[in-house]
């Protein structure tokens, strides 16, 4: 009895581990695919041109922090989707 409990014990907690990490390379690769969606869609806008003239770097680091932001935001949107979707399991 007690040998059982252990084994379902150990199982549940290494479910739940892998659970765990697969959720967070899903978190992970989200983040990434939609920060680089945005930084492709953003490069469009050409922000050196609305910048001051011979500030080329900074331009380009301003484009990077606001695809960050952009790609973060749209990525938790999508995953609070994807949740919710997951949650609608149990509703049934």
């Amino acid at each position: 009895m007690l040998g059982a409990f252990l084994v379902l014990w150990y199982a549940e907690d290494f479910i739940m581990d892998t659970s765990l990490g697969l959720n967070a390379a899903f978190t992970f690769m989200s983040h990434l695919v939609f920060i680089i969606m945005s930084w492709r869609l953003l490069i469009v806008l050409r922000f050196d041109k609305i910048l001051k003239p011979n500030r080329v770097n900074e331009s380009r680091l301003l484009l990077f922090f606001i695809a960050v932001a952009l790609g973060y935001l749209v990525s938790s949107c999508f995953l609070s989707l994807v949740q919710a979707a997951r949650n609608l399991f149990y509703l049934l």
